[in-house]
């Protein structure tokens, strides 16, 4: 699974700056990486450790601001395609999933 976290935050202050900064560091905190700007996402090993992970955004959701979070299958990633200017990306590296017996 992957967790996915959109959000366009207020910065007009310094108080709202100072919250979208705080965020973002929290999301850095839980393993999420930067995908874009403001769209941050994370691996997890299960949907139940995906749902950990999302609660743990909720409590750090700032006052202020446009928040979405989305779950999605390691198929539904795969499909997605990527592109830099008209040159097409290199998809980031998939984590390995460990098989315990």
């Amino acid at each position: 699974m992957w967790v996915m976290v959109f959000f366009d935050l207020p910065t007009d202050t310094k108080r709202e700056r100072r919250n979208a900064a705080l965020f973002r560091k929290h999301l850095i905190k839980d393993g999420f990486a930067m995908f874009q700007f403001s769209i941050y996402m994370r691996h997890c090993a299960s949907r139940e450790n995906a749902e950990v992970h999302v609660k743990r955004v909720k409590k750090h959701l700032p006052p202020l601001g446009h928040i979405g979070i989305m779950s999605i299958t390691d198929k539904q990633f795969g499909m997605m395609e990527l592109f830099y200017g008209i040159k097409k990306a290199v998809k980031p590296d998939m984590p390995q999933q460990l098989e315990l017996f």
